[in-house]
Order: structure tokens, then C-alpha cells, then sequence
């Protein structure tokens, strides 16, 4: 095999999966998360939006807090994907496309979220609050299998074994449920009911895209022992699909 077959061989709908540390990019990619971290912050605590004018004056603080925290959540998990879960490779295309996504997206919920483009305030109630549950349990859904599935690898008698325990026996990619349902959380926040076509996005690239590019590569590396695990898991909702 070349160079090259072997670099197409190992990026898998569109994710190079071959090993690698990648130092630089990654520490790009969160420096310019951390940005706009940074940004939200200006947007909702410093003042940023008077700068346009009176007109642009917060009027849903509580909320605006609520989405940036989101954000900040976000950002740390990041980072702990980043340094410590992921062992694949980040390649320049993946940190800089994923940044320019993130960056406007994550400024934007922000300033959706103080009001701004509101005729009266809003307060908060119990969609807000299932809005919440969301993203705490999404959060919790993608970070703790990433963790349970790193700390089995950990172990040498495991190597070249599929794994099918902790949370993934509820659904093959719960990681990524687990992120569709955090960013359904975080759209639902801003109260701005458009935004929910992100996660609707998300969700449709991981069902027709993501997920069956990572299935066949699965197959090809696990083969009989993934072919067992995906013919009695559910592929993305636990119980339901």
C-alpha cells in the first residue's frame, strides 16, 4: 500500500482515524475555542452589544449567564477531549473548519440569548429547564463513555477488542447522541426556535453520514465481534434506534 492509499484508508467520513499526537493543531484549536469563549464573555458580561447602541442593551441576563456557562462547559470538555480522550490525529482541515463553525455559532447563541432582538424580555420556564436537563445529560452521555472506553483500552488484555460495555451497551454512538442532545439543550436556551437546525443537522449528518463510514471501519477492523455487538445495540438513541 502507498502513502497515499494508506492516508485514505484511515480517514473515515471524513475523520483521519489514524493515531497521532498533533500537538499544534490541537492547541490551536482550543486556543482559538478559548477566543471565543472569550468573546462570549464581552458579549454577555462586558458590555459588547451597547456598543451599538441603547437599543442593543441586555434584557434577559439570567438567560444570557445560563448560555455562556453552556459554552464554558463546552470549552473544558473540549479540552479534555482534545489532551487526554482522543488519540487519533487532528489534522489542519479538522482544527481550523471546526473552529470557524464553533466560533460564530457559540458568539451567536450568546447574543441571541440576552434578548436583544426581543420586543419584551423573556422569562425563564420549564423548557428551559428540560433545555438544561438536556445539555447536562448529553454532556454526560459523550464524556463518561469516552472515559469508560479509554480506561478499558488502558488494559493490555483488551487490546484488539471491541468495546461494547458502560454506556455504548445502551447505543453503538452514544458519544455522539450525547452530543446531538447537548447542542439540542443549548439551542433551546436561547429561545430562538430556529436554532434547533443545528442539532437537526447534527443528528442527520451522524445517521447518514458519520455513523455508517465509522460502522464500516469498525467491521473491517472488529469484524465478527462488531457484527455481533451492532445486530443487538441500538445504533444512536438507547432503546429507540
Amino acid at each position: 500500500m502507498t502513502a497515499k492509499e494508506q492516508v485514505d484508508a484511515n480517514v473515515i467520513a471524513g475523520v483521519d482515524r489514524a493515531h497521532g499526537r498533533s500537538y499544534i493543531q490541537k492547541f490551536v484549536f482550543l486556543s482559538i475555542h478559548l477566543v471565543s469563549l472569550a468573546l462570549c464573555g464581552w458579549v454577555v458580561f462586558g458590555g459588547a452589544l451597547e456598543m451599538f447602541g441603547k437599543g442593543w442593551a441586555i434584557k434577559e441576563p439570567v438567560r444570557a449567564s445560563i448560555v455562556f456557562g453552556v459554552t464554558a462547559l463546552y470549552v473544558f470538555r473540549h479540552g479534555i477531549t482534545l489532551f487526554y480522550l482522543l488519540q487519533r490525529k487532528v489534522v489542519w482541515s479538522e482544527a481550523l473548519s471546526l473552529s470557524f463553525f464553533l466560533l460564530p455559532m457559540e458568539v451567536g447563541f450568546c447574543v441571541l440569548a440576552t434578548g436583544v432582538f426581543r420586543g419584551e424580555a423573556l422569562s425563564l420556564w420549564w423548557l428551559d429547564y428540560v433545555a438544561l436537563g438536556f445539555v447536562l445529560v448529553g454532556s454526560f452521555f459523550n464524556s463518561w463513555s469516552e472515559l469508560q472506553r479509554k480506561w478499558w483500552k488502558k488494559d493490555p488484555a483488551h487490546k484488539g477488542k471491541c468495546y461494547t460495555g458502560g454506556l455504548f451497551a445502551y447505543s453503538m454512538h452514544v458519544n455522539y447522541f450525547g452530543d446531538t442532545l447537548l447542542f439540542t439543550g443549548w439551542a433551546l436556551l436561547t429561545s430562538v426556535w430556529w436554532t434547533l437546525g443545528l442539532p437537526l443537522f447534527m443528528a442527520i449528518s451522524f445517521i447518514f453520514f458519520h455513523i455508517p463510514g465509522l460502522d464500516t471501519y469498525l467491521e473491517e477492523r472488529y469484524g465478527d465481534e462488531f457484527k455481533e455487538y451492532a445486530s443487538k445495540t441500538k445504533k444512536f438513541v438507547p432503546f429507540v434506534y
